[in-house]
């Protein structure tokens, strides 16, 4: 009686134990990794008809990207040299060197997904942005998925390639 006890007893804790240590993994850690401010160093767009790379926002965009602990991210890149508009025609081309959006974000694994809730294009406004990314030490590199960028549709199928710093 005592042995069948024992065997009960050692077989539910092993139950237990297994089912903790084959539960799905905390993401909580996978957000910790981008977490921060992160300055952009560069933003080069792939044309995917052609192959072709170029830097659409200038060889020295600015800009930053936030995620926050509480999973909010607020992004401003803008293009290198604007200078303020005189006319509604320059007001309308300052546009096209501006990526802000904000919105709530989870990350599982090497990808982020943002909930966007404000941008800067409506059209984006409401819709899940993902994203890949890849960390070196300092450095925050992220790859979008094939798309017709609202900035430049005139190239087609675009993807971008943005490489930021961790802010100090």
């Amino acid at each position: 009686m005592l042995h069948s006890k024992l065997v009960r007893a050692f077989s539910v804790g092993a139950i237990a134990v297994g089912a903790v240590t084959m539960a799905p993994p905390s993401f909580a850690a996978d957000k910790d990794k981008i977490v921060g401010i992160w300055k952009l160093v560069s933003y080069e767009v792939e044309v995917q008809a052609t192959g072709q790379k170029g830097p659409v926002m200038g060889n020295h965009p600015t800009g930053y990207v936030t995620f926050t602990p509480e999973g909010r991210v607020f992004f401003v890149l803008t293009g290198e040299a604007r200078k303020p508009a005189k006319t509604d025609q320059e007001r309308a081309e300052l546009l096209s060197t501006l990526v802000a959006y904000t919105g709530t974000y989870s990350v599982e694994g090497d990808t982020w997904t943002t909930n966007v809730e404000v941008a800067w294009n409506p059209e984006w406004v409401g819709t899940k942005q993902v994203r890949n990314f890849t960390l070196s030490g300092e450095r925050l590199v992220v790859l979008t998925p094939w798309r017709v960028m609202p900035n430049w549709a005139d190239k087609g199928m675009t993807r971008s390639i943005v490489t930021f710093d961790k802010s100090k």
